[in-house]
């Protein structure tokens, strides 16, 4: 019997992508500080990490379909903030983007995490951007590196 898991490491030779929504960037600047300072806290050179910036949510699935098809990047990391109003408009955006970066991870087989904020309020939006929940940016991050060295894991292993 064999398992695999993957663990927060890359290959010296990894690069990362970070696309951030620029609406809400009060609470997104954060998550990318945090998917930032996780990344280099583990090991990737700072010079391995591109940072894309996007109006809003509604738009990271092309961007991340389109760095996924690069071939450039061992794995990408959404980052937005998608806070309830009083129109259905966030049901709408947030799952719009969930699915988009969904599809574009499983046409290019690349790891593309989904670290976009869907909160009803904007202090559960900041309570997530690295106060009292954490920072979901870093923990993007961290997925992303055992993602990828999980894949490297599988290739070995002939799976």
């Amino acid at each position: 019997m064999s398992t695999y898991e993957g663990h927060y490491v890359a290959p010296a030779d990894a690069r990362f992508a970070i696309v951030a929504s620029r609406f809400n960037h009060f609470v997104v600047d954060r998550l990318v500080e945090g998917a930032q300072d996780g990344l280099r806290r583990h090991g990737v050179d700072e010079e391995r990490i591109d940072t894309v910036l996007v109006p809003g949510a509604w738009e990271l699935p092309l961007v991340t379909a389109r760095l996924l098809k690069s071939e450039k990047y061992a794995a990408v990391i959404a980052l937005g903030a998608v806070i309830r109003g009083a129109t259905p408009h966030f049901d709408y955006v947030a799952g719009q983007a969930a699915s988009g970066v969904a599809s574009a991870m499983m046409e290019s087989g690349v790891p593309a995490i989904f670290g976009v904020l869907t909160t009803d309020t904007i202090e559960q939006a900041v309570e997530r951007a690295g106060t009292k929940a954490g920072n979901k940016g870093w923990e993007a991050a961290l997925a992303a590196l055992e993602m990828v060295d999980l894949g490297v894991k599988l290739e070995k292993g002939g799976v």
